[in-house]
């Protein structure tokens, strides 16, 4: 992807689809994951510049904090910037979905 980007990608697992939107600038991605309804759902905020990425909740969620945590750590770390991730699901993620999904938006953004 190359500087304000914008990719919108779908990721079907385990009988679910995930509409993700890859929002990309020079310092920061912006990542939008919702299942149904595009919609916005629990936030959070990471930056990548120290020797460990630091995060902070925006939008708190009922469930899957650390993925959206994980996520947005790994994106963030990646380009030393900030990464903003969204979740808006139906229900909880569990691993097998978690796994798919960090996998394809780690693909999207390093192509």
């Amino acid at each position: 992807m190359s500087s304000s980007d914008h990719r919108t990608i779908a990721v079907e697992t385990e009988n679910r689809k995930f509409d993700v939107k890859i929002l990309k600038y020079e310092n920061a991605f912006f990542i939008s994951i919702s299942e149904g309804p595009s919609r916005l759902g629990g936030m959070i905020i990471s930056i990548g510049s120290g020797p460990s990425p630091s995060s902070s909740e925006i939008i708190p969620t009922r469930q899957d904090s650390l993925f959206l945590k994980l996520i947005s750590q790994k994106m963030a770390s990646e380009i030393r910037g900030l990464c903003i991730v969204s979740l808006s699901v139906q229900h909880e993620l569990g691993a097998g979905p978690s796994k798919v999904l960090i996998e394809k938006i780690t693909e999207a953004i390093r192509s």
